[in-house]
């Protein structure tokens, strides 16, 4: 695909240091995508988006499909003259939601039969209408339809899932007419490694132009995380570009580089902005708390972000309490910038061979705590 290309140009051990090309702009890996689920990532504007850094959105097939509908979007432009965001899309397949919606949907070997949260209306996503509707989206890269099973399901379900992925990856492969958007296949198969394996040599025979890993956000801990993409790394090609799908905290990103990741999402820093809780490189902090009522510096003194730069603690918690919404605005921003100086440090030191130090000492800095109390209060 003369549109998408990836290319490895640097190696610490198993992190490495990524071009990855797409026909909207490319980026250097490791790369965090926001989160833009109905096209927008909540609260801030593609404007400062750019701005931060942020290279790539991911949108959500199986929203988008509900509402505005995909033919809509694709009658104006796709999603990039529907939203305005110049640079690439990735859109996920909805096979997350065949996890995260159980209540409402049916599965088969057709697809997933589900009644919309939004009206009650019934649709079935199918392999082939998930190829459709991320063709009418005009997304860069697109997902194949997978089925994401539960963190505690047993391993017979685990089985029937992770072979249903591979019988569903096959049908979105020969669905795909797209020529100028690359299709990933998603690896699943739980924490048991015999059925990762065997679904990632199963997809890996269908030649797709990058692989996910699915199913490692739905609950499970770390260690497991990290034994499932220590088992692939040596197994998926080292030539395609390798996405973990939903995860997670900063802390989880830098481990998963350090075991050959390339790409990531996440709804953590924007959902954590909402919610007044902001990372910075001496742990998390809570801007609910009582104690910076009237703290006069900025949520991060280290941080150059546009938030930083002008929002006191003091008037980040006074806007948060008041439900203003230029409260989520300033700190999805920090958080989003947090989130991707976290990756341009990783790209600079696998680019210095110096990857094991940075991840030591941020990991180290991340495990900080405020030495002054962490009562929460709303006086």
């Amino acid at each position: 695909m003369a549109a998408f290309s990836f290319s490895v140009l640097a190696r610490d051990g198993r992190a490495r240091l990524g071009r990855l090309v797409t026909p909207h702009g490319e980026m250097e890996t490791p790369v965090f995508m926001p989160v833009g689920t109905a096209g927008a990532v909540k609260a801030v504007l593609h404007r400062d988006l750019r701005e931060i850094g942020a290279r790539i959105l991911l949108a959500n097939t199986y929203h988008l499909m509900l509402r505005p509908g995909d033919d809509l979007v694709a009658a104006l432009g796709g999603l990039r003259g529907f939203t305005g965001w110049e640079g690439p899309f990735l859109t996920d397949s909805g096979g997350y939601q065949v996890f995260s919606l159980a209540s409402l949907r049916k599965l088969d070997e057709d697809g997933a039969r589900f009644q919309s949260h939004i009206d009650g209306s019934a649709h079935l996503l199918s392999p082939e209408r998930s190829m459709q509707i991320q063709a009418n989206l005009g997304a860069d890269i697109a997902m194949a339809f997978d089925e994401c099973p539960p963190a505690d399901a047993p391993r017979e379900v685990v089985a029937e899932a992770t072979a249903r992925t591979t019988r569903w990856a096959r049908r979105c492969r020969a669905a795909h007419r797209v020529n100028d958007q690359a299709l990933f296949g998603i690896v699943q198969g739980g924490v048991e490694l015999d059925l990762r394996e065997r679904s990632a040599r199963e997809l890996i025979d269908l030649d797709f132009p990058g692989y996910a890993v699915g199913g490692l956000s739905v609950g499970e801990p770390p260690p497991e995380r990290d034994r499932v993409l220590d088992h692939l790394d040596p197994i998926l090609p080292g030539d395609r570009p390798r996405y973990l799908m939903g995860v997670g905290s900063p802390e989880d990103l830098i481990e998963s580089v350090a075991r050959g990741v390339d790409m990531f999402d996440c709804v953590l820093p924007t959902r954590n902005a909402r919610n007044g809780q902001l990372f910075t490189r001496h742990g998390r902090l809570s801007i609910r708390n009582a104690r910076y009522r009237d703290d006069p510096r900025p949520p991060d003194p280290d941080c150059p972000c546009p938030t930083c730069s002008t929002a006191s603690r003091a008037y980040l918690r006074h806007l948060h309490r008041s439900g203003e919404m230029t409260a989520a605005t300033l700190m999805t921003l920090h958080n989003l910038f947090f989130y991707l100086d976290i990756m341009e440090g990783l790209r600079q030191s696998i680019r210095l061979c110096r990857f094991e130090e940075y991840r030591r000492s941020t990991l180290r800095s991340l495990a900080a705590t405020e030495q002054d109390g962490s009562s929460s209060d709303t006086r």
